[in-house]
């Protein structure tokens, strides 16, 4: 099971949180994110809010909010997840002049987003194209991670047993993340601490395609020594958990 209003922050932080990645490896991402500096908020009722800045081909996401050219209000998180599954279209309370923006850029990178996140075999087979495809899916799961331990039911329930401290998710050879834990409450950074409580590596980019795919079981990698866990195995255990739900929220 699994609820709308975590639904709707894991949306917000993973999949438009996704754009700025996908502006750092797409040619045609960064197209629409070039001309004028724009600032679209996205703002929730009950739930969470954000600001995405385009400037330069490139984007930026920011929690909470602050001033902005373009305000799309949400009356609820089920209608902000309508907007990210396609069905429902938002309509701004401010920025009526720079609609075109929106219906043209913003959603050109939605639907280039879609294209990683739901990559087709010859996509993949091009190496540069899994690279990158793979390492936006990997900081959107790490994103995704603290998400759920902060508002989904069971996912809270894990987070209460964590301590102090963080964990650090890696790729051999590719991104890392670090989930930092204060008071149970996690943050996903991509700063890495130099001295952290526990890590969980993936042998390569492979592997971890196979993992966030389903194709292979994590317990068998573990066995095997393709992925690797060293330091607290309570917080990795209950780091863990919490991926199980992401696979129910992404899935």
């Amino acid at each position: 099971m699994k609820d709308s209003r975590t639904m709707a922050y894991v949306n917000m932080h993973g999949i438009l949180g996704a754009l700025a990645d996908l502006c750092n490896f797409s040619p045609e991402a960064k197209e629409l994110a070039t001309g004028k500096p724009t600032a679209i908020l996205f703002a929730v009722n009950d739930g969470p809010s954000a600001l995405l800045s385009f400037n330069a081909g490139a984007c930026s996401f920011e929690e909470g909010s602050g001033p902005c050219d373009i305000r799309l209000p949400f009356s609820s998180c089920e209608k902000f997840n309508g907007m990210i599954d396609g069905t429902v279209t938002p309509f701004p309370s401010k920025g009526f002049t720079r609609l075109k923006f929106l219906t043209k850029n913003f959603v050109g990178l939605t639907k280039i987003l879609e294209t990683y996140l739901k990559a087709n075999p010859d996509d993949l087979s091009n190496n540069n194209f899994f690279d990158a495809s793979t390492t936006i899916m990997f900081h959107l799961i790490a994103r995704a991670v603290s998400q759920i331990g902060n508002n989904d039911k069971i996912g809270r329930f894990s987070a209460s047993n964590i301590v102090n401290g963080t964990v650090v998710l890696s790729i051999g050879g590719g991104p890392k993340a670090a989930i930092t834990v204060k008071d149970h409450i996690l943050t996903t950074t991509r700063k890495i601490p130099d001295r952290y409580e526990a890590i969980m590596e993936f042998a390569d980019m492979h592997l971890a395609r196979n993992l966030f795919e389903g194709k292979v079981s994590t317990l068998a990698c573990v066995g095997t020594g393709l992925i690797t866990m060293r330091g607290n195995l309570s917080m990795l255990d209950n780091v863990n958990r919490i991926l199980d739900r992401v696979a129910i929220y992404l899935g």
